[in-house]
């Protein structure tokens, strides 16, 4: 048997399966000659027309270019990505469906919501991860983390943070936030980072602990201030935006988003996956469409993303555990 390798070819990766019989050649899943040989299924957790979606129909179209084949995304929504994701974790392993996966894998499992995790998954890349920010009205009395941490600590409680829902990843910011910096708040759950936003615009709140792409537009409106963002360095549409690093506070916190296959899918059609799609996420018009979304790329391959999923997962489930945050 010859090892299988993957070859591009007029700009279409190919899989040459080697197995050799009397009808012809046939890989592990079935599929005659080389891979593929028809559309693939792309499933995103998500609503149409929000920002994964977007992002992923952005990447997939990109990623047509490389396979010379269609890429169909199918959104599969409900239990705050809970129904999306089983179908990933479900589906055929014949390396024609995939889909997104996204951060909420790593903080259902320990609400109870679903009874899988990343280890369910065979990943291939991570595609953007967007720092939580501090936010709060363009009149408030504190212009720098320390100065907010301070104010809170001198009024524990009376300060209230806005958040996409319990147990989402902005309220696991938020609750990130208070935990490392010893200071007591009120956690406000929205339907969503947008009314969130809306609200400490409208002064109804005094901070949220969203992504920079989540309060751009009030931003640049001049109704709010980012006081500083989760990550390692600055954002490079906002460069006066210091990290909390920059602000002597070891704290980075992202949200996250990737592509992964369901288990058992052949090693060769998954290498081809992982080409067509990095090669993709390089695609001038992905990275520009990207941009125009406000969000931040953030390659990692197949085995980077692994070890980051873990280390992930086992830091949501630690915030979790010592802010309590559920049992609020």
């Amino acid at each position: 048997m010859k090892k299988r390798i993957g070859v591009v070819v007029a700009g279409i990766l190919l899989i040459q399966t080697g197995v050799f019989a009397k009808g012809g050649a046939e890989s592990k899943s079935g599929a005659a000659g080389t891979y593929p040989q028809k559309a693939l299924s792309m499933i995103c957790p998500w609503s149409a027309g929000g920002g994964t979606d977007a992002v992923l129909r952005a990447l997939s179209a990109a990623a047509e270019k490389q396979l010379g084949v269609s890429i169909t995304v199918e959104n599969k929504t409900g239990g705050a990505g809970a129904i999306g994701h089983a179908a990933i974790k479900n589906a055929r392993p014949d390396g024609y469906t995939l889909g997104m996966i996204t951060f909420e894998l790593n903080s259902l499992p320990q609400q109870g919501l679903i009874d899988f995790t990343y280890a369910d998954f065979d990943p291939l890349i991570r595609v953007n991860a967007d720092a939580a920010t501090l936010t709060v009205k363009a009149d408030a009395p504190y212009n720098s983390v320390q100065e907010f941490v301070d104010y809170c600590k001198q009024n524990p409680g009376a300060v209230s943070i806005g958040n996409s829902a319990p147990g989402s990843v902005w309220h696991i910011g938020a609750g990130l936030l208070a935990n490392e910096t010893g200071i007591t708040v009120k956690h406000i759950a929205f339907e969503g980072a947008a009314p969130a936003v809306t609200a400490l615009a409208g002064g109804h709140i005094q901070a949220v602990s969203v992504s920079l792409a989540e309060v751009k537009s009030q931003l640049d409106a001049g109704n709010v201030k980012c006081l500083g963002i989760m990550d390692t360095k600055r954002s490079p549409l906002y460069p006066d935006i210091p990290t909390f690093i920059d602000q002597g506070y070891n704290i980075t916190y992202s949200t996250w988003r990737g592509l992964a296959l369901p288990k058992g899918v052949d090693p060769a059609i998954k290498t081809a996956l992982v080409n067509a799609f990095t090669l993709a996420m390089q695609d001038p018009a992905f990275i520009t469409q990207a941009k125009n979304l406000n969000l931040e790329l953030a390659f990692l391959g197949p085995e980077e993303f692994a070890s980051f999923l873990k280390t992930n997962f086992d830091a949501v489930t630690k915030t979790l555990q010592e802010t309590h945050l559920l049992d609020e």
